[in-house]
């Protein structure tokens, strides 16, 4: 292992180099808190936190790999319920143990009554992030049997037990906000396809799901499967170094995922192409007046690529196909109006220098939010889905994270700038 060197002021450290396989090398920084130095790395912009295996992105050159398998390959021939053992596993499964795992998730797809009692008790108008965390996070009572962090066995079905229930708790949440029956799942029917039957589907009427709609879901679930060390990626690992169990560190995670500028985003693009739609405004004149302005446009620009989203570019192409068949879809005038306005803003997009130069290109979230309207969820519903497809990655990581001898309780130290020490003063001697 090779060492970097840093000197500060009189003083020399050696600080060891972990070579990664792919991307930037580490530098083990930790020996500096023995020497009364912190790194200080707000928003940890630099500052990777463990080693992985499992997802790699090179945002200069719009790569992303999961377990070494381009992402554009595993949306042209895998489905998601092998790219979720992919990424738990580190291999593809063979055709018995992706059939075992098929019907291991679904003979744990159902819940309980008292399971649907618990989900009935919460206000029909609350969000569907708080409903689904919360969900997750009662799996636990549920199945205290699964939440040994340090039995494997039980660790594996607390897994199957998050991915198979996940689905049926956000087409309960959806149902519910519509007043309509809670379905029962179908193991005859694929994970999307029955997922798409217990969100639209009439009781006791037959109801197939459109092939487009299924495939084009089902891309978007692998897409956002995994994505490295992200905002709610971090919060899984964080709370699962403390052995918090498997569900409470996923619902830490869907917690995180609500905030707007991480899951929440895809909404924020719905509701910035109504915000150009009401404006009077063309959508050119909207966006320099946004530029003249210095105001972020939603759906544009990403922390990591900067160049195009290579999952928007697979979006984007399901988005294409759906749009060829408008006609045969139920779009309100609203919808239409917001995906025409779309086009054209990621044409000024594309073409113009201002975000060029910046590197601002349509990010995934610029064309998910489009195609879940069109497949009939409200942008309220929009960050489960996003969600359902993350969740095979927390748990991939999680294991990960506790599968490896270097892991610590996470805890980041802080670069004090308070008050010195000072005494304390009686409230009758305090200056007015």
């Amino acid at each position: 292992m090779s060492n970097a060197r840093l000197h500060i002021e009189s003083n020399e450290f050696k600080l060891p180099v972990v070579e990664a396989t792919e991307g930037p090398d580490g530098i083990v920084m930790s020996s500096l808190r023995n020497n009364n130095w912190v790194s200080l790395d707000p928003g940890f912009l630099t500052t990777a936190q463990c080693e992985s295996k499992i997802t790699y992105i090179d945002g200069e050159h719009s790569v992303l790999r999961f377990r070494g398998y381009p992402i554009e390959q595993l949306c042209a021939q895998s489905d998601f319920l092998e790219v979720a053992w992919l990424l738990r596993y580190g291999e593809l499964p063979s055709r018995g143990e992706y059939e075992e795992f098929i019907n291991e998730i679904n003979h744990r797809t159902m819940v309980g009554e008292d399971f649907r009692t618990f989900m009935g008790s919460f206000p029909r108008n609350a969000h569907p992030m708080s409903v689904m965390a919360s969900a997750i996070n009662a799996l636990a009572t549920f199945h205290p049997e699964t939440c040994d962090v340090n039995d494997p066995d039980q660790l594996k079905e607390a897994a199957t037990i998050i991915m198979a229930k996940a689905r049926t708790i956000v087409s309960y949440i959806l149902r519910r906000r519509r007043d309509e029956p809670m379905l029962y799942p179908d193991y005859s029917r694929g994970y999307v396809d029955d997922f798409l039957r217990m969100c639209f589907a009439v009781p006791y009427e037959p109801f197939d799901s459109d092939p487009l709609y299924v495939h084009a879901l089902g891309r978007l679930l692998i897409i956002h499967a995994d994505h490295e060390q992200n905002c709610s990626t971090s919060v899984v690992r964080i709370a699962g170094s403390a052995h918090a169990n498997l569900y409470s560190s996923v619902a830490a995670g869907i917690n995180a995922l609500s905030g707007p500028l991480h899951g929440g985003a895809n909404e924020a693009v719905l509701r910035q192409l109504s915000a150009i739609r009401d404006s009077g405004l063309s959508v050119r004149a909207f966006v320099d007046r946004a530029k003249d302005a210095g105001e972020r446009i939603s759906g544009l620009g990403h922390r990591v690529y900067k160049s195009y989203d290579p999952r928007a570019a697979i979006a984007k192409q399901y988005l294409g196909k759906i749009m060829e068949r408008k006609d045969m879809f139920k779009l309100t005038p609203e919808d239409e109006a917001q995906f025409n306005i779309a086009l054209e803003l990621e044409d000024i997009a594309l073409h113009d220098d201002y975000f060029v130069s910046r590197h601002l290109y349509p990010n995934v979230d610029f064309y998910t939010g489009l195609i879940y309207r069109a497949i009939g969820f409200e942008p309220e519903m929009f960050t489960t889905l996003f969600a359902l497809g993350r969740i095979p990655g927390w748990i991939a990581q999680y294991c990960e994270m506790l599968a490896d001898p270097m892991t610590k309780i996470g805890r980041p130290r802080q670069v004090y700038t308070g008050e010195v020490l000072r005494d304390y003063v009686p409230m009758d001697e305090r200056e007015a």
